[in-house]
């Protein structure tokens, strides 16, 4: 009979054993439905002919090689043919190599923080030139000019 009162005395406590009220059940957000096509990378990558033209043009001499990089996609936002990387100390005009299929091609260098043996930023259409893949860390060989 004790039991059996102890027993009934439990329907009386929550078990939200933290005191204050239960939590509520998980919200479920809404969100609007997708439309329109998905954004690929030819979508992004916007230099004209000219440009291109200009980026494969054979480099002048090459004032020697400044290392090799592991470059990564930089801001598929932003145009042109660019790399972001600390082995330079100021934006200058150089080229790129891509030993994996002997593709070389003419960026603008700019400079970021880090050791020289940091990582490098490549933008969208020189990935795209040289052939490398954009899911992937290729390692470009980088010449000033």
């Amino acid at each position: 009979m004790a039991l059996s009162a102890l027993v009934a005395g439990c329907a009386e406590f929550p078990l939200n054993q933290g005191g204050g009220t239960p939590p509520s059940a998980p919200q479920a957000t809404t969100r609007p439905p997708l439309t329109g096509a998905p954004i690929r990378p030819e979508d992004l990558d916007t230099p004209t002919a000219a440009e291109r033209r200009a980026a494969a043009a054979p480099t002048p001499a090459a004032a020697g090689s400044l290392g090799v990089t592991v470059a990564s996609l930089g801001d598929p936002a932003r145009s042109g043919f660019w790399m972001e990387t600390p082995l330079v100390s100021a934006p200058t005009r150089g080229s790129v190599l891509y030993r994996a299929n002997g593709r070389r091609l003419n960026v603008d260098l700019i400079p970021i923080g880090g050791p020289a043996t940091g990582g490098s930023r490549l933008s969208l259409s020189a990935m795209r030139m040289l052939d490398a893949p954009l899911t992937a860390l290729p390692q470009v060989e980088v010449f000033a000019n």
